[in-house]
């Protein structure tokens, strides 16, 4: 970033042009502050307390829906999507197989397979996922970390997402990702599940 054209050009010397400056530099400051502590990433930690505690494996076993929309780095929605999902676990792995139908009348399927690493921790693996997911657990949240393929105009492009997952009550779970490009913001996916009650 270029600094303003007013701090870039040599002092005057006038006495008062030397508090402008020291102001100047101090609201720059101030700012640069203020941005910086935005930019904090919240912990996962902080949700220990929550209740209903999401259990990953309880949650997504059986059938649930989902709906969504995507917005690019403006907040325009560019698309909205409706997703079901069957899950099926045993023992310390699982396998959550996605059916998309997009606003546009495509269609896509995504399967992960997921595997327990620890007792709040969860790896994942699906054939559009650059290495490995990551996912942690703690309360009602869980937060993963992964690199997605996504196809754009011909091109594939590796975007990374951060995914945060918040349980509401017994059967909803709002879902928050959001996807950037060397450490850049391009945008967010928000979904509302809902997993069908138990006959």
């Amino acid at each position: 970033m270029h600094p303003p054209s007013h701090l870039s050009t040599s002092l005057s010397p006038s006495p008062l042009a030397g508090l402008r400056r020291l102001i100047c530099l101090t609201l720059m400051g101030l700012a640069i502050s203020l941005g910086l502590s935005g930019c904090a990433s919240p912990k996962l930690e902080d949700y220990a307390k929550e209740k209903p505690v999401l259990d990953l494996e309880q949650y997504f076993a059986g059938r649930t829906t989902g709906w969504g929309i995507v917005q690019d780095r403006f907040g325009r929605i560019t698309r909205r999507f409706v997703v079901e999902i069957d899950g099926r676990f045993e023992g310390d792995r699982g396998e959550l197989d996605e059916r998309f139908v997009w606003s546009d009348g495509e269609k896509q399927r995504r399967v992960w397979r997921l595997q327990k690493v620890g007792p709040q921790q969860w790896v994942g693996e699906a054939d559009d996922v650059v290495g490995q997911a990551q996912g942690r657990l703690s309360g009602n949240a869980l937060q993963w970390g992964y690199t997605l393929a996504v196809p754009i105009d011909g091109r594939t492009i590796e975007m990374q997402f951060d995914d945060w997952m918040v349980l509401v009550d017994e059967e909803v779970l709002m879902n928050r990702a959001v996807f950037s490009k060397f450490g850049i913001r391009l945008g967010e996916v928000t979904l509302s599940f809902r997993r069908q009650s138990a006959p």
